[in-house]
């Protein structure tokens, strides 16, 4: 019988079935941060039992940690600290590895999982992390669950799971140049919504898929998440192997020749039957920014705020709303709209290949008057590897902060905002209402159009921008 990728990594991973829909998964990785992984360590620890498998699970300080210079434990937040030490204390007591502050592999759980190599074709991984599906770009089932799923996980390396169905997303042609994967996938939130995926595994396909880097389809299978999908994954190429290869829990020697023969065979059959198709064509895909308060509202960059339209995706409750709290009026152009905050980073847009596209926009100018700026890279090896070709200098000339890395910004847990009522451009995955700090207002956009809008001190296209 054919299968999709997806049958074929829940198969393997079958422990048992426990209904006609429902079974308990072997579960190879689990990856913990401090805002939960304290609280399930500390759980299971309580309880009397052990981590069933201490050298599959990793813990890392990214979600609450500063991401200023020279940061200790001390948070914002001013609980903070006691969740990096409760989380540094049980990792230690569970035997299991922690990318602490100062460590120099430490970063957002989804940047430094694939840069390591722990995330690996065809592996199933779990996270109390809803953005726990962008390491699907690396052929692995990965999916965001609750803490009480962790501690299961973590004292018996399995998870009960009811199977989702399973969607493909086949994009057609090639992106054109200046749009990026993080364009796509406001694109095909604007076209389908945020329930388009809603409890279906996606498999992103076709050859605009094809011709991505891995940190591209990263970006693309971390908003899976705002498409309500279960998880999202891509089945595995030469791409992704080169990409893996060398890396630090990647195999070796024999071993990796024989992953590399295993991992070939992760694919769809020609005729394996999806419970749901969409297409896309690359080439309808422009820049894209969103001007309300959920990712499909949603428009390309020289489009105007939309009235409200029957059958279209929103409600005209939720319309309105989310045009009195952005502030706008239908018709209002999106370019040229002013901003005063700009804002690099998040486990969609921080990767080195990011950091390289906005500092080519920035490079030899200056942001805005009025803008203030940020830049946070994904992981402490991003920061070492752009500070060695100079990003960093690109970044803190334009008028940029350069900062530690971590989640700072993405969310309000950390504790710091740009302020109420500020407009703010942003590589980040979520626009709802207060998502960057109380009552700020998101813009979400690829790095290089945050890039060229902190330059002009409005919203702007980047391929304006040279």
């Amino acid at each position: 019988m054919s299968r999709t990728l997806f049958d074929k990594i829940w198969d393997r991973h079958l422990v048992s079935d426990i209904d006609a829909r429902t079974g308990l998964l072997l579960v190879d990785r689990v990856l913990l941060h401090e805002r939960t992984g304290g609280v399930a360590l500390k759980s299971v620890l309580s309880a009397g039992r052990t981590v069933f498998a201490p050298k599959q699970a990793f813990a890392v300080m990214d979600h609450i940690v500063d991401t200023r210079p020279g940061r200790t434990d001390q948070t914002l937040m001013p609980t903070g600290a006691d969740f990096i030490r409760t989380t540094r204390q049980a990792a230690t007591e569970a035997g299991i590895r922690l990318f602490d502050l100062g460590d120099p592999n430490q970063g957002i759980v989804h940047v430094m999982s694939p840069e390591l190599g722990i995330v690996l074709p065809g592996l199933t991984l779990v996270c109390p992390d809803s953005h726990t599906c962008s390491q699907g770009a690396l052929g692995a089932l990965a999916w965001g669950i609750g803490s009480t799923q962790a501690e299961h996980a973590l004292a018996t390396s399995t998870l009960r799971v009811e199977k989702p169905r399973a969607m493909r997303v086949t994009i057609d042609g090639r992106l054109s140049p200046g749009v990026t994967a993080k364009d796509l996938a406001l694109h095909l939130l604007g076209r389908f919504g945020v329930g388009g995926g809603k409890g279906h595994v996606v498999e992103y396909a076709g050859e605009a898929v094809r011709a991505m880097d891995v940190e591209a389809r990263l970006t693309l299978c971390n908003m899976a998440t705002e498409f309500a999908a279960f998880s999202a994954i891509i089945a595995p190429d030469q791409t992704t192997f080169d990409y893996l290869a060398g890396r630090p829990f990647a195999p070796t020697g024999e071993t990796w020749d024989q992953a590399v023969a295993q991992w070939s065979e992760l694919a769809s059959d020609p005729d394996a039957v999806f419970d749901v198709e969409l297409s896309v064509d690359a080439a309808d895909v422009a820049p894209m920014v969103t001007w309300g308060v959920s990712p499909q509202q949603v428009v390309s960059l020289d489009d105007a705020v939309p009235a409200f339209e029957d059958g279209g995706l929103d409600t005209p409750e939720a319309h309105a709303r989310a045009l009195t709290y952005m502030d706008l009026t239908p018709g209002r152009p999106l370019e040229g709209l002013p901003v005063t905050g700009a804002f690099i980073g998040s486990c969609t847009n921080s990767r080195l290949s990011d950091l390289r596209r906005a500092a080519a926009v920035l490079k030899g100018r200056k942001i805005a008057p009025g803008v203030r700026a940020i830049c946070v890279p994904g992981s402490s090896r991003v920061r070492r590897e752009a500070e060695a070709e100079g990003l960093d200098q690109v970044f803190l000339d334009a008028g940029f902060e350069w900062r530690e890395s971590g989640c700072s910004m993405c969310f309000y847990a950390g504790g710091e905002s740009f302020g109420p009522r500020e407009r703010v451009i942003s590589s980040t995955n979520r626009n709802f209402e207060s998502r960057q700090g109380p009552e700020t207002r998101t813009h979400l956009a690829s790095p290089e159009t945050v890039a060229a809008s902190a330059l002009a001190g409005a919203i702007a296209d980047p391929r304006k921008a040279f």
